[in-house]
């Protein structure tokens, strides 16, 4: 569990400004949907990093897969355009060497977890992994917001293990099973949980997804609707370390999970 400092209202550290100096204004808590004010000023044309508080987690560095909660919205307007925060699942951001855009490797690398940070750029300039630019212009100005929950290694694993496998006798019958026990902080419903998994489509028992396969941890809000079925029965109060199996009998797609917690984030 980490203790982070609360969000400050104002800028710590900046890079360029606005036309007249005029900034947004971010407002809430770190983990909550951030409230942005816009002023009636124009953007400027150059893409502005600002830390608005900064966390007492270990810092991202190149080659993580840096987990964060983001908003953005339009300037013009103060158009909302996407939020992860009510679909309760951060985004994923690689960092391996793959492209991602200058001015996100700015606002999330070297930043300590629990920090949020504002960039304010032209839409050209600040697209991220899986954030489309439709509808914008690539001068259209966005002011996007992060919480950075924290930076993992993609072969992020429990120490000294091998990577999970779904157990033979694990059916929708199964009740959640502790494969190995964890020594860190409990996983509390309602707070993040940082992941790898490995997931089987019933009765097939078909591998058909794997976090190890796609890049790295994930991180979910653990409440229902944001995992899937059985998640938060399974993992509530299991401890961070752990490798836990469990069925998901989702009347859509029933599957079979294994689980192991790299982290757990209350909020």
């Amino acid at each position: 569990m980490r203790l982070f400092w609360p969000a400050l209202l104002m800028m710590a550290t900046s890079c360029g400004l606005a036309d007249d100096g005029a900034m947004p204004v971010v407002s809430g808590t770190f983990g909550s949907k951030p409230v942005i004010a816009i002023p009636s000023s124009r953007p400027g044309r150059t893409p502005r990093v600002t830390v608005l508080s900064v966390g007492a987690g270990r810092r991202t560095v190149p080659g993580d897969v840096v987990l964060a909660d983001v908003e953005i919205h339009q300037w013009t307007g103060n158009k909302p355009y996407l939020t992860t925060y009510d679909a309760h699942q951060p985004t994923a951001v690689v960092f391996d060497g793959r492209h991602v855009s200058a001015t996100w490797r700015e606002a999330l690398i070297g930043r300590a977890a629990g920090s949020r940070v504002m960039l304010v750029s032209p839409a050209g300039e600040a697209q991220g992994p899986n954030i489309p630019l439709t509808g914008l212009r690539p001068a259209d100005t966005l002011v996007l917001v992060f919480d950075i929950l924290g930076g993992y290694p993609a072969d992020a694993r429990l120490v000294g293990r091998t990577l999970p496998v779904i157990p033979g006798d694990l059916d929708l019958t199964s009740e959640p099973r502790t494969i190995i026990d964890g020594s860190g902080p409990p996983v509390k419903a309602g707070g993040k949980v940082v992941v790898q998994y490995v997931a089987a489509e019933w009765p097939s028992r078909r591998v058909v997804d794997s976090s190890y396969r796609r890049g790295g941890p994930s991180a979910f809000t653990l409440e229902r609707g944001a995992v899937p079925s059985g998640w938060v029965e399974g993992l509530t109060g299991r401890h961070v370390g752990c490798r836990v199996a469990l069925p998901s009998p989702d009347e859509r797609r029933p599957m079979l999970y294994v689980v192991d917690v790299i982290d757990s984030i209350g909020l």
